[in-house]
């Protein structure tokens, strides 16, 4: 078997055309010899990659406009992707056939390049990626989300680097790692040393919060909601979600005021309120500290 990382050409950013019609393309983008990326519209006619080799990597499968399905054929287990949504999965061995759809976007990001920013903490999210996909894993789904507003944006600076005359390798693997940083921050890891009962516990206070994050319970409330008190709630959840239970409703906000700014028909000041934020510049200013990118750049 082949590796998908070790035979990149020496010449960095290169594309190579998978696919190329009067209405359908595919291209294939080598960034550097450790990540590399397939774009393309393919209509609704479906196209499918085979891959085979023995590579531990991460795959970040955008849909944008189409549809993307993941077989495979060691596991016999097969993943649909819909419409607008990301899906992110690890691999140590594949043997796996990728059918395509619609307008598409699929990342692939190599063990050895991650190793360089292992955080050798037990909640980094590199770290937690890294030691995965260490194991036999042949294809194993991480997240599974909707698509949002600010990947989008860094998607479509990725694939516009074709159009810069300098700098292309580096300028692509800054966005690509803006990218990943993005996403590796949207993953939920929950300490796995805690006990059951304490992982329950945060379980539900986070139950609690998802219904209601545009006007939370007090924490009083939430610990009454939880059978339990206000400072053993506060420990286990911080120690769960590794942030406040504040910091965390802040981050539900957030990330659905990011998916809400896709909607053309909404306004910045639209959005702000229906989140749970009475101010669009407090909103504004909290978005572009945790996004570097205030939300109205994000609106099309």
């Amino acid at each position: 078997m082949e590796s998908l990382f070790f035979n990149t050409p020496t010449q960095r950013y290169q594309t190579e055309e998978i696919l190329h019609t009067a209405t359908r393309y595919l291209d294939k983008v080598d960034i550097s010899n450790g990540i590399f990326f397939y774009h393309g519209n393919l209509g609704k006619k479906p196209h499918r990659l085979t891959l085979q080799n023995l590579d531990r990597m991460v795959m970040i499968a955008v849909s944008q406009k189409g549809k993307i399905a993941i077989q495979d054929h060691i596991s016999n287990a097969t993943y649909d992707q819909s419409e607008e949504s990301v899906g992110m999965y690890l691999s140590s061995r594949q043997d796996m056939t990728i059918t395509m759809r619609g307008e598409v976007f699929i990342l692939f990001v190599a063990d050895f390049f991650l190793k360089h920013y292992l955080g050798f903490m037990a909640h980094d999210p590199v770290d937690y990626l890294y030691q995965k996909i260490q194991a036999e894993v042949s294809l194993e789904e991480i997240s599974s989300q909707p698509l949002d507003a600010l990947s989008l944006y860094i998607i479509e600076k990725i694939i516009g680097t074709r159009t810069e005359h300098q700098m292309k390798s580096l300028r692509c693997m800054s966005r690509v790692i803006e990218l990943l940083i993005h996403r590796l921050s949207l993953l939920d890891m929950p300490d796995e040393h805690m006990d059951a009962e304490a992982r329950a516990l945060a379980s539900r206070a986070k139950e609690h919060l998802l219904q209601n994050y545009q006007s939370p319970p007090s924490i009083t409330e939430l610990a009454h909601l939880c059978a339990t008190n206000e400072t053993k709630l506060k420990k286990v959840f911080k120690k769960s979600y590794q942030t406040t239970i504040y910091g965390y409703v802040q981050r539900l906000r957030l990330a659905q005021a990011n998916l809400l700014l896709r909607e053309e028909s909404l306004s910045v000041g639209e959005i702000s309120k229906r989140v749970g934020y009475r101010h669009q510049g407090h909103f504004s200013k909290l978005f572009f500290s945790v996004y570097s990118v205030y939300p109205k750049d994000l609106k099309h």
